[in-house]
């Protein structure tokens, strides 16, 4: 499941992709990282099913699902998805779940939404612009900070909540997630602002020796105007200061371009599913 621009930026040997036909402890380091960011935000263990999956009860499919098959024999899906019932949810197949996860889904009613590369690169190389918060791309008078709680934490979830397209509805809930994850010693959460408002958004995880960053957003108003490239920068020093290895996220269509910018390469991919009622 190697995706097919892997070698687009970064060499294979760089980031060491796959060893003896699977894949190397870097990449094993990079999903446990995902796997601990989705796990966090309500892990299900009312019954082992055999995969690993996440159930925070939140009104949007980003924060339910399922993200990794564990059992080479493969898993009940009918089993899982009455688990995951009341809730909408992902199912997230990956290299770390077994090969045949994808033909199991679709044989049970599972619809593929979309693939997206997993982007990689090492913490180590030095690339322009992680280093000049006052990169010409970037909009004059933004900052970048960090949140811990209260007021700007509201602030931030609503910024990616309405990025994202999610309705009001579950906004408290989803502070109390953030808030409430038992892994928040590993996570930092950066808010770009402007002018006192919090206009994008980015989450990282440090834990397995990797940098994992997520939510990266940007208010609908002002994209492409470098606010995206200063969250980036500043997500890349937070993991270099708290001396990750590597740096890794699943891009979107949109931004994969400005990652790669950043010397990120495509080197896996995940393939997301539903099940349409």
């Amino acid at each position: 499941m190697v995706d097919s621009t892997s070698a687009a930026g970064m060499p294979h040997d760089t980031v060491r992709i796959q060893e003896d036909g699977g894949a190397s402890p870097a990449m094993e380091a990079v999903f446990a990282n995902f796997r601990q960011y989705l796990m966090g935000w309500g892990a299900s263990d009312r019954r082992d099913l055999g995969v690993d999956r996440f159930r925070s009860g939140l009104a949007a499919p980003q924060f339910n699902g399922v993200v990794r098959v564990r059992s080479a024999a493969g898993t009940d899906v009918a089993a899982v998805r009455r688990e995951l019932a009341g809730v909408p949810w992902w199912w997230w197949v990956g290299p770390d779940s077994p090969e045949d996860t994808a033909d199991v889904l679709r044989h049970h009613g599972g619809r593929q939404l979309t693939v997206m590369p997993v982007m990689v690169r090492p913490l180590g190389d030095p690339v322009a612009g992680i280093d000049r918060p006052d990169d010409a791309r970037v909009r004059s008078g933004l900052r970048v900070e960090p949140v811990r709680d209260g007021r700007r934490l509201r602030e931030l979830v609503r910024t990616y909540r309405t990025s994202m397209g999610i309705g009001p509805g579950p906004e408290a809930g989803m502070v109390r997630a953030e808030s409430q994850r038992g892994d928040n010693a590993d996570v930092v959460r950066l808010a770009a602002v402007l002018e006192g408002q919090v206009v994008g958004t980015t989450v990282l995880i440090t834990a397995h020796s990797v940098a994992g960053i997520f939510l990266v957003h940007v208010a609908e108003e002002l994209r492409r105007q470098g606010v995206g490239t200063a969250l980036t920068a500043a997500a890349l020093r937070v993991g270099r200061e708290r001396g990750m290895r590597f740096a890794a996220l699943v891009a979107s269509p949109a931004g994969e371009p400005l990652y790669r910018r950043f010397g990120f390469a495509s080197v896996y991919r995940y393939r997301l599913f539903d099940f349409p009622a």
